[in-house]
């Protein structure tokens, strides 16, 4: 469970870091980000047509105003540190989401099976009702009954169990 939870951690903050620069280097704007996207898309059209030489580099002019408009990256270096901050706070979200999940006891399939079974039949039921009216045999109902005991789930009157 360790390599899976680390190796998710790890793409997640760095993911989020490699988002949060993004968005400082752009100042968070989306516009500016689809209108250089834009002029780059005409450029290579107009590149990939074979027109002349003064009209592509007019486009690639405009698409040099519109990158140094957009992006600002004296910026998104100065908040470097906010990133990777980011970064390291949605790793250890991951890994602690996991750890979270990796704590709480599995409940197994035959301990769920003596539960509802328990619930259709009103809360009450004895080891002879268990093994007769479940897929469970009459060495299986009597270990998941104690494991169940145990847990404080059940609790026993004589020969019959009853929810707690």
């Amino acid at each position: 469970m360790n390599a899976p939870r680390t190796f998710l951690s790890v793409i997640a903050g760095c993911s989020a870091a490699l988002i949060a620069y993004a968005a400082a280097f752009v100042r968070g704007d989306l516009g500016g980000v689809m209108t250089y996207l834009r002029a780059r898309g005409a450029l290579r059209r107009l590149t990939e047509s074979g027109a002349d030489s003064a009209a592509v580099q007019a486009a690639r002019d405009y698409l040099t105003a519109v990158g140094t408009q957009v992006g600002d990256p004296a910026l998104a270096a100065r908040l470097i540190p906010l990133a990777v901050l980011v970064g390291i706070a949605v790793g250890v979200l991951v890994w602690r989401v996991f750890a979270v999940q990796a704590t709480a006891p599995a409940v197994s399939a035959q301990e769920r099976m003596v539960e509802r079974f328990a619930h259709r039949n009103g809360g009450r039921f004895t080891l002879g009702d268990l093994s007769e009216r479940s897929p469970l045999s009459a060495e299986q109902a009597r270990t998941v009954t104690t494991r169940l005991v145990g847990a404080g789930r059940l609790i026993r009157d004589g020969d019959t169990f009853r929810l707690s």
